[in-house]
């Protein structure tokens, strides 16, 4: 592995070559201060999800950290695992901040950029919610769309709204026989996903009045309207041969329009097995269809999700990324977004993706074995002493946990410990796999004795242990898992969600000229 100073990690970053930039902290250190085009992944979650994230094992990965040594302990599993071309941020973010770099609150923050940089482009009309609540008063027609996930649409909408993700919207708008004159109004929780899916649609063909709710559910609290909670989102049909071939068209005109690759199966193997360049495969159907058809080798990330949450999945920059589905308009408006945060992306269509003479099939970091204890042991095993070490989130933890427990995270555990290594540990858990990891850190400690209880809190609250709640602990200053940056910005609190859209509004004016250049911006004149 190999040390560099802030200025030569920023260089990194600018140099157009691939670059895997790995922040290893907790989420809530990340989202409190990061670089833009960082990627998260917890170092709790190292080995679980780095290999999803940067397949190709000689890729050149950068590790980011607080200047607290967990860089260090990410690249020793790194390199354990195979990984041939690790460089560490020498003093982590502390460094990079001192040396006046950008640092970025939030998450998804590229893509929240791309929406913000692209609204100033294509100017998307917009509707207030002021004007739609008169609209609904008025019983004027309109359709309203929820670009969000079923699950984020459960937690509130707009009244009326019905839930069909960005990219679905235009896959299904031929059956959904909207007039010439008939307004659509897309919305999300804020302002990206209404953005990109007012401008995808346009781009598909709607030739209607299409328009994005000012700030989405935000947006219509602050006006003084109530949002509707514990919505079901409706199962969302199979097109007929008419809506399907619709979907096609359009995909093939945004494709010819934007130069946009459709590539063969064979062409696609050359691709993932090409040992010099990483190249991701992703189905980018709903959810619904990948479970109920799953396509093997494939990461799976519905078309509107990939585009608002790309650093989840694609961590690699200036990689290739061979996007699939039918009819080839949910990759192609995918394509049309990727390209523009500095990806190169290709359309496979489902077919092709199917004739695939070898699936990809990353090989996964296996996990330390790891002794499981039962209920009724583990709780003899605490009355004479044994340590509980609590490794769900801090949340869970403070809502209840087996009394006497601590809260523990992977980057300390070793101070949990310190006094008394050689006493045995119980871990209550979540993810086995990700205790097992944990495990790993607690034994290079000096703990000998490490073993997870079956079945989790649950178990143990069923088997009669002593449960407490304790809402202040761990305390605030130690919840590096929990983003306290307008967290509460949904649940009611209007001076968290006017800061968050002051921010989101805000986050063009931090880009310098070097981040601003790394967007390759589309122009309605292309």
């Amino acid at each position: 592995m190999t040390r560099v100073d802030a200025a030569e990690a920023q260089r990194m970053f600018h140099d157009g070559r691939p670059l895997a930039p790995l922040d290893v902290r907790e989420a809530g250190q990340f989202g409190e201060g990061h670089a833009l085009f960082a990627i998260p992944l917890p170092y709790s979650q190292l080995e679980r999800r780095v290999v999803d994230l940067v397949p190709r094992l000689s890729e050149r990965v950068l590790l980011i950290d607080q200047g607290d040594g967990v860089a260090e302990k990410a690249a020793r599993r790194l390199a354990a695992a195979g990984y041939t071309n690790l460089h560490l941020l020498d003093r982590g973010m502390r460094a990079w901040e001192a040396a006046g770099f950008g640092v970025y609150k939030g998450v998804n923050v590229p893509s929240k950029l791309l929406g913000e940089l692209a609204e100033a482009i294509w100017h998307p009309e917009t509707v207030s919610a002021d004007e739609l609540a008169r609209w609904q008063a008025e019983g004027r027609q309109h359709q309203l769309f929820d670009a969000r996930p079923a699950e984020e649409y459960s937690k509130m909408r707009v009244p009326g709204a019905v839930c069909l993700p960005n990219g679905e919207l235009p896959h299904h708008v031929a059956r959904l026989g909207l007039g010439p004159e008939t307004p659509v109004v897309i919305t999300c929780a804020g302002r990206t996903r209404g953005i990109v899916g007012a401008i995808g649609l346009r781009l598909a063909g709607c030739d209607g009045p299409v328009h994005a709710l000012e700030n989405g559910t935000q947006g219509w609290a602050l006006a003084g309207y109530a949002l509707e909670q514990d919505n079901r989102a409706d199962m969302v049909p199979t097109l007929d041969p008419k809506a399907e071939a619709a979907s096609v068209a359009a995909g093939r005109r945004i494709m010819h329009r934007f130069d946009i690759p459709a590539i063969d199966a064979a062409a696609a193997e050359d691709m993932l097995y090409d040992d010099t360049r990483t190249t991701y495969l992703i189905d980018v159907r709903s959810n619904t269809e990948a479970e109920a058809d799953p396509l093997p080798g494939a990461l799976q990330a519905p078309c509107g999700q990939l585009v608002q949450a790309t650093d989840q999945w694609v961590a690699v920059r200036h990689a290739r990324v061979l996007l699939c589905c039918d009819t080839g308009l949910r990759s192609a408006l995918a394509a049309f977004w990727l390209r523009q945060l500095g990806y190169e992306p290709f359309i496979l269509f489902l077919a092709e993706a199917r004739a695939l003479a070898r699936q990809p099939a990353p090989t996964r970091i296996a996990a330390p074995a790891l002794d499981c204890i039962g209920t009724a042991s583990a709780m003899a095993a605490i009355a004479v002493g044994a340590k509980v070490i609590d490794l769900r989130s801090s949340a869970a933890f403070r809502a209840g946990h087996v009394a006497g427990a601590s809260w523990g995270m992977r980057p300390r555990l070793a101070g949990l410990v310190r006094k008394n290594p050689h006493r045995p540990v119980l871990i209550l858990t979540d993810c086995v796999s990700d205790a097992a990891f944990a495990a790993r850190d607690l034994a290079e400690a000096g703990v000998n004795s490490i073993r997870v209880i079956e079945g989790g809190v649950d178990a143990m609250r069923k088997a009669g242990a002593p449960i407490e709640a304790t809402p202040w602990q761990p305390d605030d200053a130690a919840r590096i898992d929990h983003l306290f940056f307008v967290h509460d910005r949904h649940q009611g609190n209007l001076a968290a969600a006017r800061q968050y859209l002051a921010w989101e509004t805000g986050l063009v004016a931090q880009l310098s000229a070097s981040e601003r250049a790394e967007f390759r911006l589309i122009y309605p004149g292309n």
